[in-house]
């Protein structure tokens, strides 16, 4: 028993040690290709240390439910391929100990992971999200910081279009023209100047913008050039200045955004809301369904139009209103009646097609807010969930293939995760299309990699050659044999068999 004890204590010291190099590995890959996803977002708006630290922080939480399984897969293949590859996996196996009690210790281990993640992902993601959300709407919002090139026309200041040909090491602007077109295209003002110089006001809400040695050009029939164009002479002004400040609104400074505003979004939501807005956003949409079918009915049976011509219906018995032919009414009715029926009709069908199309689309609303919903409450379950099957997968094979380190370890488990990120995201999108159910598309990478865990362990604990090709051409040796024998069986049972007998007596007398 203390034999075993001490073989715990080994695996699990090398495991940890390797799942968390592996998982900083994996979260520092994700976070870059994050950061690449949101560069717009972050460059050249002169974010401050803080703030950027604080999107790294949320980013980095953010990506967890990927780089956990990944790590996971990484980390037992690696930990089982330097165990099979120094032999002591199959002095274990002399001594009396199979797979699965070796990997005792380490599903243990997994499944109070996978405990965590779940718990990780309903408490710390929901808010890690919201916060970063928030952040990066903010950080959309704030206006990028003047950087404005060389010999062409700089846009990013609502309302001006400015050019500059020079620039001086002490920031000074030389031959700048300035297009403004603040109150509008047709009271646009042209500025030129020998040089400028562009400032933040203190509370930096303001541009200041001082020009040196220059004119400015502007039209003062504003009315008569709308009316006009630019066929007719307009006057004009013209000046001429020594030194002139313009103060633009243009404002530098960093805005949080109201995190309030995505609380009742599903990624900022846990279990238990999930499950509270998605039963009360049914109940109102099943109400809503029912009302508007309720509305329609009435609209259409119930509806009396004063257009209509009277016609007198003669006294009927049950045997003549069966055999009465409906058309006679109509051909009672005069032709401006009937031209004036077709009408109405015509509109009668055009209200309805557009009822329908409303009420589709606000139901449309709802059932969208509902898958949304229901795949955020999946997703928790499935993080956890693949946490151990990636474990199934990367512990038998790395007894399989027999090799460690990080040569075809990290290769065959960047294989499998672009595997399971493709399947994963086509059941994502499927049930976002609603093209499947919620649960069948969240829960498709697991359906699907389960069964190749379970295959991996089986042949693992057989001691399968699984990854020998010797192993495999004497299996399709095999089969190849089999085919042979099957084919020729059948082939012997056809020539007994009594029809192929007076076939060929038939082709022999024909041929005699």
């Amino acid at each position: 028993m203390k034999f075993v004890k001490k073989i715990d204590i080994y695996l699990l010291r090398n495991f940890l040690g390797l799942f968390l190099a592996t998982f900083f590995i994996a979260i520092f890959i994700l976070l870059m290709q994050f950061m690449w996803m949101h560069v717009n977002d972050l460059v050249g708006k002169g974010i401050s240390i803080g703030v950027l630290s604080e999107f790294f922080i949320y980013a980095c939480a953010t990506v967890i439910p990927l780089a956990l399984p990944l790590a996971i897969l990484l980390s037992s293949l690696i930990a089982f391929g330097n165990l099979a590859e120094k032999f002591e996996l199959t002095a274990m196996k002399a001594a009396g100990i199979s797979l699965f009690r070796i990997m005792r210790p380490l599903t243990i281990a997994i499944a109070f992971l996978s405990v965590g993640a779940f718990f990780f992902s309903n408490n710390v993601l929901p808010r890690s999200q919201m916060k970063l959300w928030a952040l990066i709407f903010s950080l959309r919002q704030k206006s990028p910081e003047l950087q404005i090139p060389i010999g062409e026309f700089y846009d990013e200041i609502s309302g001006y279009h400015i050019y500059v040909r020079e620039k001086t090491r002490k920031g000074e602007l030389l031959n700048m023209m300035i297009y403004d077109y603040s109150a509008g295209f047709h009271s646009a003002k042209v500025m030129v100047a020998d040089t400028g110089r562009l400032a933040s006001s203190a509370d930096k809400r303001y541009l200041v913008l001082e020009l040196i040695n220059g004119e400015s050009f502007e039209n003062l029939d504003k009315k008569q050039q709308r009316a006009t164009g630019t066929t007719q002479s307009i006057p004009y002004r013209r000046e001429t200045f020594a030194r002139k400040q313009i103060i633009i609104d243009f404002s530098t400074d960093f805005n949080r955004y109201d995190e309030s505003m995505l609380e009742d979004q599903h990624v900022s939501k846990n279990v238990a809301q999930l499950v509270e807005s998605i039963d009360s956003v049914k109940t109102v949409a099943k109400q809503t369904s029912r009302e508007q079918s309720d509305r329609m009915v009435a609209e259409r049976y119930f509806s009396r139009d004063d257009r209509h011509e009277k016609v007198e219906l003669p006294v009927l018995t049950k045997e003549e209103i069966r055999s009465f032919n409906i058309d006679s009414l109509w051909d009672r009715l005069s032709v401006q009646r009937k031209q004036q029926a077709y009408n109405l009709a015509e509109e009668k069908a055009r209200n309805y097609r557009d009822q329908v199309e409303y009420h589709a689309l606000l139901l449309d609303d709802s059932q969208r807010y509902i898958r949304k919903h229901q795949m955020e409450l999946y997703r928790k379950f499935t993080l956890a969930f693949a946490c151990l099957v990636f474990f199934f997968i990367g512990a038998p094979l790395g007894a399989i293939i027999r090799k460690g380190g990080l040569g075809a370890p990290v290769v065959i488990s960047v294989i499998m995760f672009i595997v399971y990120y493709i399947i994963d995201n086509t059941g994502y999108k499927m049930a976002r299309e609603a093209l499947w159910p919620c649960w069948a598309g969240m829960w498709l990478s697991s359906f699907v990699l389960l069964p190749i865990g379970i295959f991996l362990t089986y042949k693992a604990a057989t001691d399968s050659p699984l990854f020998n090709p010797e192993a495999w051409e004497k299996e399709f040796d095999r089969l190849k044999a089999r085919c042979k024998w099957l084919m020729g069986k059948i082939i012997n049972k056809i020539c007994k068999s009594t029809l192929y007998k007076k076939l060929w007596k038939t082709s022999a007398s024909a041929n005699s």
